[in-house]
């Protein structure tokens, strides 16, 4: 019997070692596949690399290992060490990481089922390698120039590197993509392109399969049924899938040919998994390119501070596409003063849109153009309120309100789910006058309906408002019918969140507004101008994509806060000036990327517990602290978050700052290992987490 080393799903705070040691009959590559006894269950392993420091034990003490899955070739070095180091980095498990990675149908699979599996995917036909590519695209002279750095690295010519791709909305960064994803396709390697939502996925994905006929694409993301993803990963680990198009997971696939990989939209805050193993897709793409030695390629119109501020110390290589595609003109951006609007008749509500902007519209439906209106809020009203008494419609399972949709009469809580029918009357005082506080985008789609009510479309016909948010596309195949409708020209005026406000290639828009932008701006979160920035950034750039359109493109900021350097910078498309600006506010106040952080989340029904809990965790961090470090390493007292309670539970979290990545990375590592046995002394603590380089603070 040969003693293997066996990472199996174990949370860190079991206290158990990163990996288990079991007894095999026969020698076993690390990375294969197997099931291993685990208590009184039997659960899925990878044998792992034997570590040197490990404890001796003595192999009578040792189980067998139940099951080799050997069809199944074993996992690569270059897969393996991805893992240890998300493990190390985000102070999870291995075995957390690595069987959490692959796909839900593989770990419940055993030998047999396995074989058949592979025998079906066998069958399947391959793509048709004579099946002829439409021409391409001209290039225009910035994406030759790019592209005439970029290629090289991607045929395996020159030396590899982090590539920043920074071009404006509508500069042909895709064609780039692709062109990238060709070379190294050409030189016989895989393609691995990252997005950030599943909504971006189809229409991404009908791009390359466009451009690749005779080639094996497949799709990894959350959207897919269990057996697709399985199919999908296996064909990527066998080297039988040239393009992996996915979400934030795709960063594990295993492709035993990498050649290059793409991450659109990096700034995207999707890329940033929020519950589990808190990692960042985008940083570990950049690792794994370092890892493999292929070219990793950041594309942004807007990047996040952290890549612009590598790019402009050469960290990574900046390459710039500063012009739009057929020299089409950015819209024009027109920021609108609210203060300076007509004030309503006492007791009435304010309109939705101001009178410039509706006229505005008016122009565009009355000319066959499309506009579309931002409102990063769903539902008809944030909140029902009762004037009498002053009741509003709060959740009582979280520290937030129930959201008022008016569409299925339920007030519903966006962060439990909790949902109730709407009350006939104010429940604290019987008052029958209870009315919607606020708006969303249900209620704003059925205001501008009202609003452009008195004019005719240009073939006849009312003005046709559709609405494009997490409600109306909650169906199966709706967001691909309603974005369907949106190129057709079948819609006038759309109504949505953020989701519309990114990667669409809207031909006929030419004027986007943002109802009410400023939200977004004033809250507790340091990240929120750069986020404000990119997301209004990301939404002007959907008008004037037709360049024959281009140069009668607006964008329309409607705020009470025009003086604001955000929308200065924003008038000027000049995404450099706010970078400057932001980064010179981030040093002077020391906050990232100029510090490193962590927070330690906890979560219990009695938030004393909570607080507890984290302040033993606080003491314990400062005492593993040496006196030379107490300007370096900085751990604060636990706060509540922004919302408190969700689902019956109080959250408190705590931050650590440190000014060096290695040296919080140092502190962490001594002392994560000391939460799980603190937890265990604080009966009720529901659930904590180590969070590395927050978003969310």
């Amino acid at each position: 019997m040969i003693r293997v080393s066996v990472a199996v799903e174990t949370p860190q705070y079991a206290g158990l070692a990163p990996c288990l040691d079991y007894l095999s009959e026969q020698p076993l590559l690390p990375g294969t596949l197997v099931r291993v006894p685990l208590g009184k269950r039997d659960v899925p392993g990878l044998v792992w690399d034997v570590d040197p420091d490990a404890a001796p034990c003595d192999d009578r003490l040792l189980k067998p290992v139940s099951e080799v899955l050997q069809a199944l070739p074993p996992l690569d070095g270059p897969w393996r060490r991805l893992i240890d180091f998300s493990a190390r980095y985000y102070q999870r498990s291995v075995g957390e990481i690595a069987l959490a990675v692959l796909p839900p149908e593989l770990r419940r699979l055993e030998a047999d089922g396995l074989d058949r599996r592979l025998v079906k995917l066998a069958r399947r036909p391959a793509p048709d390698p004579s099946a002829e590519a439409p021409p391409r695209p001209a290039l225009s002279p910035g994406q030759a120039a790019v592209l005439a750095t970029l290629l090289p690295a991607c045929r395996g010519d020159a030396d590899p590197a982090c590539h920043l791709l920074h071009g404006v909305t509508g500069s042909g960064k895709t064609e780039v993509y692709l062109r990238s994803a060709e070379a190294a396709l050409e030189a016989g390697r895989q393609a691995l392109v990252l997005v950030p939502e599943i909504n971006l996925t189809p229409q991404l994905e009908a791009r390359f399969a466009e451009r690749f006929p005779g080639r094996r694409l497949v799709t990894l993301h959350s959207g897919l049924t269990p057996a697709q993803r399985l199919q999908h990963w296996l064909l990527a680990h066998l080297g039988q899938a040239d393009l992996v198009l996915g979400t934030r997971l795709a960063v594990f696939c295993p492709l035993p040919r990498l050649g290059v990989v793409v991450v659109d939209e990096e700034h995207d805050p999707s890329y940033k998994q929020q519950d589990g193993a808190r990692y960042s897709a985008r940083d570990l793409a950049v690792y794994r390119g370092h890892l493999e030695r292929v070219p990793v390629l950041l594309g942004s119109a807007t990047p996040s501070l952290e890549t612009w501020l590598h790019a402009q110390a050469g960290r990574y290589r900046l390459l710039s596409l500063p012009e739009r595609i057929g020299q089409g003109e950015l819209p024009r951006v027109t920021v609108l003063d609210m203060t300076q609007q007509p004030k309503p008749p006492a007791g009435r509500e304010a309109p939705p849109l101001a009178a410039p902007l509706l006229q505005a519209m008016r122009q565009r439906v009355e000319r066959g153009e499309q506009t579309l209106l931002f409102l990063n809020r769903r539902g008809f009203a944030p909140v029902l309120g009762c004037s009498a008494c002053g009741w509003k419609s709060g959740c009582p399972h979280c520290s937030a309100w129930r959201v008022f949709h008016k569409r299925d009469r339920t007030l519903r809580c966006h962060h439990c789910g909790f949902a109730d029918r709407v009350p006939r009357a104010c429940p604290d005082c019987g008052n029958l006058d209870i009315e919607p506080i606020g708006r969303g985008t249900e209620r704003l789609e059925e205001q501008v309906a009202e609003l452009l009510q008195d004019i005719e479309r240009p073939g006849g016909g009312p003005v046709r408002v559709a609405r494009i948010d997490a409600d109306s596309t909650r169906l199966k195949g709706s967001l691909e019918a309603q974005l369907a409708a949106v190129h057709a020209g079948d819609v006038d005026v759309l109504v949505g969140t953020q989701m519309v406000t990114k990667g669409h290639d809207f031909r006929r828009v030419t004027l986007v507004a943002a109802v009410n932008p400023d939200g977004a701006l004033f809250t507790s979160d340091f990240r929120a101008p750069e986020r404000l920035f990119a997301t209004l950034m990301q939404a002007a750039g959907r008008a004037g994509r037709d360049a024959q359109a281009a140069a009668r493109s607006e964008m329309w900021i409607q705020t009470w806060t025009p003086g604001h350097a955000l929308f200065a910078a924003l008038r000027a498309h000049d995404f450099a000036a706010f970078a400057q600006s932001q980064l010179a506010e981030r040093e002077m106040a020391g906050l990232p990327p100029y510090s490193h952080l962590a927070l330690l989340r906890c979560e219990a029904r009695d938030p004393a517990v909570a607080e507890a809990f984290l302040r033993e965790a606080r003491d314990a961090a400062r005492a593993l602290m040496p006196p030379e470090l107490a300007d370096e390493l900085v751990v604060y007292s636990p706060v509540a978050p922004h919302v408190a309670k969700v689902a019956g539970f109080e959250r408190r979290q705590m931050l650590l700052e440190a000014r060096s990545r290695a040296r919080l990375q140092w502190l962490l590592a001594q002392w994560a290992p000391q939460l799980g046995p603190l937890r265990a002394a604080h009966k009720g603590l529901a659930r904590w987490a180590v969070d590395v380089d927050p978003l969310d603070i």
